[in-house]
């Protein structure tokens, strides 16, 4: 019997394989707007129309759609035309990284006026890591309330990935046509966590046709190096190799399995027999540090540490009216992108070596892996395509030196990408820490000592851990004003899974602590906690206790303040009337502020090139990758101002080894603040060269076209100088002269005065006494966002930061069994926020105190850092229970409220 199915208008006659699902299916014939985010219907990323209803492709068996029409979203619209609901999203903004748009795009398309009445319902089954929900919501309202006919796309040239990202022809990581002959990896992983390798027998895997190989610690280099990505790498422990044959946590790689297809790889891998030796093992920082501790390396558990002093602590806990001091702890927590990691290696024709992954820095992979196997760097090509999310996720090797060492060992095109259940239990997560606060302060709110003991949980391995550390135990700080300042840090290897980056670099470990152990300050003064805070917090002119970039000390603005104000007078005008007033519900309201240093310290280099094109174009190409930050629109837009271009002329090209010769890549915030700058000085240089070719024309006329007109009445695009030669003329003479068309810059972290930005974050809560679930009710956000570029973008990624930290601060949690097996799989078991689970923030972003000159502040990561100590403020508030340990569980507040007899608002009760 024939199969027959018609996708997107075209009809299809090859039969899906048995037990084949139609997501797999779809994307073999080539719809890669069909994403993959967890193959358990729970993401929705991968719904398509199956007769016009939406389904969930990854649970919907192929062989069923046979004699069906299949709506993907590239053919959603038409052939001419786009289809309402994209339209929408690409007004209303309604993606940042775009992995999830696809599946949003669909779902909403097929709603029904009944279901549009209950969006959180009708949405469920969709899931979002970056948005925050509200311009998705925004967009499927505006689009069902002008339900017609497909219409013609808007301008595509003023923003082409918003169009490309909601029509799923934005190519991600996996999107690229695959080379013939490409061969798929599957892992063995280790179940223990501490283990030697004796023996790996994969006699019955290698047995099986399709198998190409089964590689071991014998076929990986004996190097030993760090998986994370940093510009500079002396902090960073060299304590990791490919394979190894001493496993130090549950989920190690111990053999890669390569075969002709995903499924067979890992049908051979579970036939992969491995003999261990089982060690013991340590499992938590502390024990760690004994001197008698299990060691997880050779050189001993502790992989950095961190002291730092400014003036007298004891002293200044003796001058103190009162001396306050908590235990915090912050649990595990998973970045969950909705792409998993991803890695393909191959060769070209002349035999040099590509590899296209998920990675935030394509030039520090092939730094490292040409270290690791030896390789010639001009023999090596490294890109990465647009993130479905990250986070941080991409700042460490994840998949990339497997891969290579396949394509090494096979001379074939090789393939690895993680399953969810992979990125849930085997990839690296946030750092625990277990924080130890003291405070100083006299009766007016004056600070007199600060002193703090943290000790991270780096787990397996070191990779992150000493930066994490050293970030959060300096910028932390630095918006206290104390003349006492003491820090104690400590990162420790456990036999736990490795920790690794993650938005906020422990910036919002350190400020859950603080920012939490001032508030109970503030009321033993019984002072407001704005007001305490406005006493706490350094004055303009005055600098961080500790260095930041170039070992210089970041000096205050006006920004804190502004931002304070702002929240000030948000708090005091919201409405009371939405809380209940039953005795059920605890009802209160909670403030937190945090701070990050606008320049890593780690000496990132960012570089830039722009080229004028025959056509009178401009390519710019950056080290960049883009994720969601919208930095590619951003970067496109300072060019265009510098090259005095419309920005629809301006094409990017980014994250590719092969266009620069090296850049440090999208980590750190620094994607528009550092690489903006190389950009501008890249296109400003090319616009006076271009300027002065056009005056050394012959006949060139003085009087002509100002330099603010763009383009003549044909379109045709000019010059940025107050001389009317068109571009394409300019590109011919440039030729005839030899004049270089193509101008590159560079900047550098360690050249750039190290400021401070600040996000000031606020809730109203209610919590209900009889389950212990906290409820939203009300929230706001200040930032000090310097000199917006686009406000938009940047209220929606404090948008999507707010709603991811609400995530990790009421329920996410990477727990384990006693073996150390980690228990969440699935997006059923670690649970992120739904559409409609949090209030829409109310975002306010402060006017620079001093508009002449302010730059743009980084916003992509410091929003995130203050909502748990807020919302831990409001709990606290609400039941009069300090909770010192993340998260706050509805389990964990129950408890604590039994515990204390129904504890009332205000009234203090134990900790918990």
């Amino acid at each position: 019997m024939t199969f027959r199915v018609r996708v997107d208008g075209r009809e299809h006659h090859e039969p899906p394989r048995p037990g084949q699902c139609l997501r797999t299916y779809l994307r073999e014939q080539g719809c890669t707007g069909v994403k993959k985010g967890c193959d358990t219907g729970d993401c929705g990323a991968c719904t398509v129309h199956v007769d016009g209803l939406a389904v969930h492709s990854c649970l919907y068996p192929a062989h069923r759609a046979d004699g069906r029409a299949v709506t993907t979203v590239e053919g959603l619209g038409g052939a001419d035309g786009t289809h309402p609901v994209q339209e929408a999203f690409v007004r209303a903004a309604a993606f940042q990284c775009g992995y999830c748009t696809p599946g949003f795009v669909m779902t909403a398309a097929a709603l029904t006026p009944g279901q549009l009445a209950d969006l959180p319902q009708a949405l469920k089954g969709n899931l979002c890591r970056c948005t925050g929900y509200r311009p998705i919501g925004e967009a499927v309202r505006s689009a069902h309330g002008a339900r017609g006919e497909a219409v013609g796309r808007a301008d595509e040239a003023a923003d082409p990935v918003a169009w490309a990202l909601v029509a799923g022809r934005e190519p991600f990581t996996l999107d690229h046509p695959e080379p013939d002959g490409l061969l798929h990896l599957a892992l063995v992983r280790s179940p223990h966590r501490h283990a030697r390798v004796l023996d790996v027998d994969a006699t019955a895997a290698l047995a099986l046709p399709g198998v190409h190989a089964v590689l071991t610690h014998r076929e990986a280099p004996r190097v030993r190096f760090s998986t994370a990505l940093h510009e500079n790498t002396g902090d960073d422990p060299a304590d990791q190799r490919v394979l190894d044959d001493v496993v130090r946590h549950v989920g190690q790689r111990v053999a890669v399995v390569v075969a002709d297809s995903p499924a067979l790889a890992a049908r051979a891998a579970e036939l992969v027999h491995v003999r261990y030796q089982v060690l013991p093992a340590v499992t938590a920082p502390e024990p760690a540090l004994l001197a008698d501790a299990v060691r997880v390396h050779e050189d001993g558990n502790l992989a950095g540490e961190v002291h730092q002093t400014v003036g007298d602590t004891a002293r200044g806990l003796t001058e103190a009216d009162i001396v306050h001091t908590a235990v915090f702890r912050t649990q595990r927590v998973r970045h969950t992108a909705l792409e998993c990691h991803a890695g393909r290696a191959w060769f070209d024709p002349d035999g040099r070596l590509r590899l296209h992954c998920a990675t935030q820095a394509p030039h520090l992979v092939r730094r490292r892996l040409c270290e690791v196997f030896g390789l010639d760097p001009d023999r090596f090509r490294v890109s990465a395509g647009r993130l479905g999310g990250s986070f941080g996720r991409g700042q460490d090797l994840q998949t990339e030196d497997v891969v290579v060492l396949a394509a090494l060992h096979t001379g074939r095109p090789v393939q690895l990408e993680h399953t969810r259940t992979d990125e849930l239990t085997a990839t690296t997560t946030r750092h625990p820490f277990h924080v130890e606060v003291t405070i100083g302060a006299r009766r007016d709110g004056t600070l007199t000592a600060l002193k703090l003991r943290v000790v991270a949980d780096t787990g397996a391995y070191g990779n992150q851990g000493p930066s994490v550390l050293e970030v959060a135990c300096t910028e932390a700080v630095a918006l206290y004003r104390c003349a006492n300042v003491t820090v104690e840090g400590y990162c420790v290897r456990t036999h736990n899974v490795p920790a690794g980056a993650f938005r906020g670099y422990g910036g919002g470990q350190l400020a859950f602590a603080v920012e939490s152990a001032l508030d109970d300050v503030a009321r033993r003064l019984s002072l407001d906690p704005l007001t305490l805070r406005e006493r706490a917090y350094l004055r303009p002119g005055e600098r961080a206790p500790f260095p930041g970039a170039g070992g210089r000390h970041p000096v205050m603005d006006g920004g804190l303040a502004a931002c304070l104000d702002l929240l000030g007078r948000a708090r005091a005008r919201r409405p009371q009337s939405d809380a209940p007033r039953d005795g059920r519900w605890l009802v209160g309201d909670g403030m937190a502020v945090a701070t990050r240093h606008t320049v890593p310290a780690d000496g990132h280099i960012a570089r830039a090139a722009v080229t004028l094109r025959p056509d009178g174009h401009y390519d710019l190409a950056t080290g960049l990758p883009d994720f969601g930050s919208g930095a590619g629109s951003a970067l496109r837009g300072i060019a265009a101002r510098a090259l005095g271009a419309p920005a629809g002329h301006v094409h990017l090209t980014a994250a590719d080894t092969g266009l620069l010769d090296h850049h440090s890549g999208a980590f750190g915030s620094t994607g528009v603040i550092l690489t903006g700058r190389a950009v501008e000085r890249a296109c400003r240089t090319l616009a006076e060269r271009l300027g002065a070719l056009a005056a050394a024309l012959p006949g060139a006329d003085r009087d002509a076209l100002p330099a603010s007109r763009q383009n003549d009445a044909e379109g045709a695009p000019y010059a940025g100088s107050p001389l009317a030669v068109p571009l394409t003329t300019l590109y011919a003479h440039a030729l005839t002269t030899g004049t270089p068309v193509r101008a590159e810059a560079t900047a550098l972290a360690d050249d750039t005065t190290p400021a401070m930005a600040f996000c000031a974050q606020w809730f109203r809560v209610v919590v209900d006494r009889v389950t212990g679930l906290v409820r939203i009710l009300d929230s706001v956000h200040v930032a000090d966002a310097g000199a917006v570029l686009d406000p938009g973008r940047c209220r929606a990624q404090i948008e999507g930061a707010v709603v991811q930290g609400v995530g990790t601060t009421l329920r996410e949690d990477v727990p384990t069994d006693p073996a150390g097996h980690l228990t969440a799989t699935d997006l059923r078991t670690y649970l992120i926020p739904h559409f409609g689970e949090v209030p829409t923030t109310e975002v306010h972003l402060a006017a620079p105190p001093e508009p002449e000159g302010a730059v743009p502040k980084p916003m992509s990561e410091l929003p995130f850092n203050p909502v748990a100590p807020a919302l831990a403020n409001a709990v606290r508030d609400a039941t009069g229970i300090r909770f010192t340990t993340l998260p706050l569980r509805p389990d964990t507040l129950w408890a604590a409220l039994e515990a204390a007899g129904g504890a009332e608002p205000g009234h203090p009760a134990s900790g918990a």
